[in-house]
């Protein structure tokens, strides 16, 4: 039996032409554009890349502490304490806010891809094959 190629071929190219146009209809979407205004601010604004770089320091310095086992309640306290304050800053709870919505349609998105399969894709996947 011999399978024909160009067929393959052809049928392989339209599935990535529709996959590539997938993604820049979702670049092109209000919400993925306000995603980007949202992110483009918070990277302009001092304030918060000045406590994005305190919260990533301290977290540093917690992971290091718990590999070693000397992180306390008082260092976690510590972490929580920056990420709450990071994340009320009016810029990155915008960013933040639209980061979600983002996330849910894209996720909404990947159900509708992966349903007709039988599949989930955006999940990975652990072997080459699973029994259901």
């Amino acid at each position: 039996m011999s399978v024909d190629t160009t067929t393959e071929t052809t049928e392989q190219e339209d599935i990535d032409r529709l996959a590539t146009e997938l993604g820049e209809a979702i670049a092109e979407t209000p919400l993925y554009q306000r995603f980007e205004e949202a992110k483009a601010a918070v990277e302009a604004d001092e304030d918060a890349q000045e406590q994005i770089k305190e919260f990533e320091q301290l977290r540093q310095e917690f992971m290091l502490a718990r590999q070693t086992g000397e992180a306390t309640q008082d260092d976690v306290a510590k972490v929580q304490k920056a990420q709450q304050d990071l994340h009320t800053l009016p810029v990155m709870k915008e960013y933040l806010d639209v980061q979600d919505e983002l996330t849910a349609r894209l996720e909404e998105l990947n159900r509708a891809v992966s349903d007709p399969l039988a599949v989930d894709f955006g999940q990975q996947a652990g072997g080459c094959c699973q029994d259901e």
